[in-house]
């Protein structure tokens, strides 16, 4: 069965599913996004995914457009036409098509469109060896600005800073903001760990705060796990015991070395997963299981 697509209140084929070259996404990246993981074909943590795009839709003058539409739903009814039970699904909302000019109110109705796909994760090999990550000298987050914030479709910045490290075969990129402080992945937030603490950058560091750093975050303060969010210095890589990067994909995943600006590359933790790292993947997995209803 050809995989089905939700656009604009219809589920259709995906080789049907068409937009206007006149839409707003398309012409200046006007719009928004969240991916999603589904488990036992539930989604999980929805409703926050839904709440930060509304969040950001608020910021950049989206908000009216959206909030009346039942945007879970159509992530729900798109998963469950697929019947895929391991899923990735992503929500992208647009300003809609429109005048030239991407004045808010210069777009129709916003464009929804949802797509599910089949999702294989990492193998257990591949959490037990950890990411190799690279820091990226192209490009950097701007520290200063809202859009650095929100899952914009604007994504360029983040596919470049991911071609930089992928041409040296390592697996993810590891982003400066403007100030030359540790922002965050390429697609994913960052965490080291410190003295048995969790050391991360600042929302006011250039981040996209994800929501499974926010579940991360509040699982470790559960744990008497202490946490530290500030400016977090380049030098962190050579000083920490663990660290690990997070997104609704991979979860929890350990990073075992870095490779600097120079190449030179630094190995973390002897090169293996630490107790704090292993503790939050465990703790994670546990909640995946207790909210999607596991074999139920």
């Amino acid at each position: 069965m050809e995989n089905i697509v939700y656009l604009n209140g219809s589920l259709i084929p995906r080789s049907q599913a068409h937009i206007s070259i006149s839409d707003h996404g398309f012409l200046y990246g006007y719009g928004l996004f969240q991916t999603m993981r589904a488990y036992h074909g539930r989604l999980f943590l929805l409703d926050r995914h839904i709440k930060r795009l509304l969040e950001a839709a608020e910021i950049i003058g989206m908000r009216k457009k959206v909030e009346g539409l039942d945007l879970e739903k159509a992530c729900v009814e798109t998963l469950k036409v697929n019947g895929y039970k391991e899923a990735r699904v992503r929500l992208t909302v647009t300003n809609g098509e429109g005048a030239a000019l991407p004045w808010t109110d210069a777009g129709g109705k916003p464009s929804v469109v949802v797509t599910a796909v089949p999702y294989t994760p990492f193998t257990e090999e591949k959490y037990a060896e950890g990411l190799k990550v690279g820091v990226v000298a192209s490009v950097r987050r701007a520290r200063q600005s809202v859009v650095s914030s929100m899952k914009s479709i604007n994504y360029l910045l983040n596919v470049m800073a991911r071609m930089e490290v992928a041409e040296k075969g390592l697996d993810e990129a590891l982003l400066l903001n403007d100030d030359g402080y540790i922002a965050e992945g390429g697609g994913s937030n960052v965490f080291f760990v410190r003295d048995g603490k969790l050391v991360t950058p600042s929302t006011n560091s250039g981040i996209i705060p994800g929501v499974t750093r926010e579940v991360v975050m509040e699982m470790a303060d559960s744990l008497g796990i202490g946490i530290s969010e500030g400016t977090v210095g380049i030098g962190v890589i050579r000083k920490c015991e663990e660290a690990f990067m997070t997104n609704a994909l991979i979860e929890v995943m350990p990073v075992t070395a870095v490779s600097d600006e120079s190449g030179n590359v630094v190995t973390i933790g002897g090169g293996k997963p630490g107790k704090v790292t292993r503790q939050l993947m465990q703790a994670y997995r546990e909640r995946v299981e207790k909210e999607t209803g596991g074999e139920n």
